[in-house]
């Protein structure tokens, strides 16, 4: 049986904490560094990773190296303020429409492997996975721990699924620019999921397939059979005809 590996980004893809995460972020560095946070922009950060973005911004303000103790420090007070939130505000952590229920029919199929790939951090990824109920003892998660760019923790998850079982396709699943960019980088299938409906975002990156969430199993499924990998960007090329 030729078994696909499907792996989900977290944030704005299984779960709807983008914004707060970002500002937890934000708060997290400034209570600690007693100095505004520069940007929760991602694009502007050489890559979108919770490791990337943190060492740049200590290199910036500090004109130094982030340390792995002061990283692992930052860490444990981000999380705390995530758990913080996640009592206080937990309209702020929804889950995507379908996601659990994606997660687990995967999960119960043969045909496929199931993973997660994030740029952020593993701690809390794992506190929002579990505060809307998706499973993850069963998953090979990975986080951007030791990783400063997304095409490492992909990477990791792959060799992680491929020691225990073969696969012969993986398809990425994600929301955001920098999976359309990551994706296109390592000629990888994609999937894009956009709530709003907007899906004219990914699709003048170059994703062919976009679906607003997973409330259609069936739907999704095709979209996972039918992914290619990103193009070039629409505007890319009518520069260049220019």
């Amino acid at each position: 049986m030729k078994k696909t590996l499907v792996i989900f980004d977290i944030d704005g893809t299984l779960v709807y904490s983008n914004k707060i995460d970002s500002e937890c972020f934000a708060q997290t560095y400034h209570y600690i560094y007693g100095k505004p946070f520069p940007t929760i922009d991602w694009t502007k950060y050489p890559h979108v990773t919770d490791t990337t973005i943190f060492r740049t911004v200590i290199q910036q303000q500090f004109e130094r190296a982030a340390t792995e103790r002061e990283m692992v420090e930052f860490q444990h007070e981000f999380v705390a303020l995530i758990e913080e939130k996640r009592m206080s505000e937990p309209h702020e952590f929804m889950e995507v429409p379908g996601a659990k229920q994606v997660i687990e029919k995967l999960l119960e199929d043969e045909r496929y492997e199931v993973g997660v790939g994030t740029g952020g951090w593993y701690r809390p990824a794992m506190v929002k996975l579990r505060h809307v109920d998706i499973p993850t003892d069963p998953l090979v998660i990975v986080g951007a721990d030791g990783h400063e760019k997304r095409e490492g923790i992909i990477g990791q998850v792959m060799q992680t699924v491929a020691a225990r079982t073969a696969f012969q396709r993986t398809v990425y699943i994600g929301d955001a620019i920098w999976d359309v960019n990551t994706t296109r980088r390592m000629g990888m299938d994609f999937v894009g999921i956009r709530r709003n409906g907007d899906f004219d975002v990914l699709e003048r990156e170059g994703t062919a397939v976009v679906l607003r969430d997973y409330s259609d199993y069936g739907a999704f499924l095709r979209a996972v059979e039918i992914a290619t990998p990103p193009k070039q960007p629409q505007y890319l090329s009518l520069e260049l005809e220019l």
